[in-house]
C-alpha cells in the first residue's frame, strides 16, 4: 500500500529515534557528571534516599569538626596548666630550700620570697590570659556554677555534668560511716611503773610514718598526748586524754589507708595497775573502745587497727568512697563530694542535697544529632593562686595566694610546714585537671573521632552505592544507544524515501 499524505513509518521511526536520543542523552549526562541520579526523574526513591544520606554526611562532616576543635581548646588549656605545673615544682623546691634555716642568711631568705612573688603572680597571669579565641579557659569561666551547698560538705568537685533544663541536684546518700584507726593506751591516770628509773617505750605507726616514744614513771596523760602531737605530722596519728583512762591516739586521716599502730619496744613489764593494755576502737568509734580484755603490754607484736572508707550513693549511682569522699563517673555525671569530719556528716547513714549544678562547663556538640547523647561538658577550673592549694589547717582554710609576702606561709618568717602543704595540694590540684583534660581527649575526643570517621565512611559508601554512575554498566548502555540511534536514523531515511515510489504509479 503506498501513501503519501501520512507516511506510519516515519512516524514511528521519528518517535524510535526520539527515545534513543533521550536515553543516549541521559547516558551522556551520567558519564558527564559522574552521577546516576541528576533530577528526581533519574529514580526518585533513590534521589530520596540519597539526600537524606547527603544530610547525614553534612551533620558528619561537622560533627568531626566539633571534635577537631575541641581538641584544640583542650590543647590550649593543656598548655597553659602544663607551665603552671612547672612553676609549681619551682615553687616547691624553694620552699623547702627556705626550711634549711640554720644554712639560709635573712637576703636569701628574701631573695627566695622574691622568687616566690614571681612565681605567684606567672600563675595568675597564665590563668587570666590562656584563651580560646578570646574566650578563657583558666580562670573559672568554664568552671561548674554551684550553689546550696550542704553544711555537711567539707569540699566538692564537680568535673562534668549533663542535664535538662537550669539546673541539676547533687544527692549524696551515706550508706556506710567513714571511721578512722584508733588504739587506746589505757595506764590509768598516770603512768606507774615498778621503780622510777624504770621507762616505757612503745613505737607509734601512721599512714605518714613512725615514731618511739619513752616516758618515765609519773608521766601524766596529758605528758604523753603532747609528745605524741608534737610529731603529728610525722605519723600521721593525733592523741587525747581518754579521762582518767589512758591516751587515745587516732588517725589524722579517715579511711582504709589510715591506721594507728603501737608496739611496745621496753619496759611493758614494769607498768602497774589493772586493766592495762592496747585497746581498738569499737565500732562506732565515738570515742570508745571495745569492751573486754586489752591487748597486754607485754605483746611482742604491733597492735594495729584500720579507718573505714565512707560508703553511699551519689545520685542513685553506687559511689566509689575514699577516707570522707564519695566519688562517681558516669556517662552523666562526673562529681566527688567530701563530707566534714564530723558524726552527723559521715557517721550517720542518711540522704542530703549535697549541692546543686546551676550550669557552666565547657561543652561540646560532638554527635550528627543535636542531643543530650551527644555533648560531652567537661568543667574546667580557676588555677589562680587564690583558688589552687585550698588547704584546712587546724580549722583555718588557707591557699597558694598564701604564700606571699607577708601572709601567713612566706618564706621569710612563715609557715613553712604549712607552705609546703598548700603547695602540694595545688600540685595535686593541677595533675589531676591536667589528668582530666586528658582522659577527656583520648578516651571521650579521639574515641568520638573514630567514630565518626567509620560514620562518615559508611554513609558516604551508600549514598555512592545509590548515587553515583557505574562508568562500565553507563559505557555500554551509550555504545548500545549509540547503536540504536545509527539505526533509527537509517530508518527513518528509509521510511521517508518511500512515499517516492508513489511517483512511479503516475509516471
Amino acid at each position: 500500500m503506498s501513501r503519501i499524505n501520512t507516511n506510519v513509518n516515519s512516524l514511528i521511526a521519528q518517535r524510535v529515534l526520539g527515545q534513543n536520543n533521550r536515553t543516549l542523552s541521559n547516558t551522556m549526562q551520567q558519564l558527564a557528571t559522574g552521577l546516576r541520579i541528576n533530577r528526581g526523574a533519574d529514580d526518585p526513591a533513590g534521589l530520596i534516599a540519597s539526600e537524606k544520606l547527603r544530610a547525614e554526611q553534612a551533620r558528619l562532616g561537622a560533627a568531626i569538626g566539633n571534635v577537631e576543635r575541641a581538641d584544640s581548646v583542650m590543647n590550649i588549656a593543656e598548655g597553659g596548666l602544663q607551665e603552671v605545673s612547672k612553676l609549681l615544682l619551682d615553687l616547691q623546691g624553694l620552699i623547702t630550700e627556705t626550711a634549711n634555716t640554720a644554712g639560709l642568711s635573712n637576703e636569701e631568705k628574701e631573695a627566695n620570697q622574691l622568687q616566690i612573688d614571681s612565681i605567684l603572680s606567672t600563675i595568675d597571669r597564665i590563668a587570666g590570659t590562656t584563651n580560646f579565641q578570646g574566650t578563657k579557659l583558666l580562670n573559672g569561666n568554664y568552671d561548674f556554677r554551684v550553689d546550696g551547698v550542704h553544711a555537711n560538705v567539707q569540699d566538692y568537685e564537680v568535673n562534668a555534668a549533663k542535664f535538662t533544663g537550669s539546673s541539676q541536684a547533687i544527692k549524696a546518700t551515706v550508706t556506710q560511716s567513714a571511721q578512722r584507726g584508733g588504739l587506746m593506751i589505757h595506764v590509768g591516770a598516770a603512768l606507774n611503773l615498778s621503780a622510777a628509773t624504770d621507762t616505757f617505750s612503745f613505737v607509734v605507726n601512721g599512714m605518714e610514718g613512725s615514731k618511739e616514744f619513752s616516758f618515765s614513771s609519773g608521766s601524766t596523760l596529758a605528758d604523753m598526748r603532747d609528745s605524741i602531737n608534737a610529731f603529728k605530722s610525722v605519723t600521721g596519728v593525733s592523741a587525747s586524754v581518754q579521762g582518767t583512762s589512758g591516751v587515745l591516739l587516732r588517725s589524722v586521716d579517715f579511711g582504709s589507708d589510715a591506721f594507728v599502730g603501737v608496739q611496745v619496744t621496753g619496759g611493758g613489764n614494769k607498768v602497774i595497775g589493772s586493766g592495762t593494755g592496747i585497746r581498738e576502737m569499737s565500732a562506732t568509734q565515738n570515742n570508745t573502745v571495745k569492751g573486754g580484755a586489752a591487748t597486754a603490754f607485754t605483746t611482742v607484736s604491733e597492735v594495729r587497727h584500720t579507718g573505714k572508707d565512707i560508703g553511699g550513693t551519689i545520685n542513685g549511682l553506687v559511689a566509689r568512697g575514699q577516707g570522707t569522699t564519695l566519688s562517681v563517673i558516669s556517662d552523666q555525671l562526673d562529681a566527688s563530694i567530701t563530707m566534714k569530719n564530723t558524726t552527723a556528716a559521715t557517721q550517720t547513714p542518711g540522704s542530703v542535697t549535697a549541692l546543686t549544678v546551676r550550669g557552666g562547663g565547657a561543652t561540646f556538640a560532638l554527635g550528627a544529632s543535636i542531643d543530650i547523647n551527644n555533648q560531652a561538658r567537661i568543667g574546667l577550673g580557676n588555677v589562680s593562686s587564690r583558688v589552687l592549694g585550698t588547704t584546712d589547717i587546724s580549722g583555718t582554710t588557707y591557699r597558694l595566694q598564701d604564700l606571699g609576702s607577708g601572709r601567713h606561709a612566706n618564706a621569710v618568717n612563715g609557715k613553712l610546714e604549712d607552705a609546703q602543704k598548700i603547695v602540694n595540694t595545688a600540685i595535686d590540684n593541677v595533675s589531676r585537671l591536667r589528668g582530666r583534660i586528658g582522659a577527656f581527649q583520648a578516651l571521650t575526643l579521639q574515641s568520638t573521632a573514630n567514630s565518626l570517621g567509620v560514620a562518615m565512611e559508611n554513609v558516604t559508601a551508600a549514598e555512592s552505592a545509590i548515587r553515583d554512575t557505574d562508568f562500565a554498566k553507563a559505557a555500554a548502555s551509550m555504545t548500545r544507544n549509540q547503536i540504536l540511534v545509527q539505526a533509527a536514523t537509517s530508518s527513518l531515511a528509509l521510511a521517508n524515501s518511500q512515499p517516492q515510489s508513489a511517483l512511479m504509479l503516475i509516471g
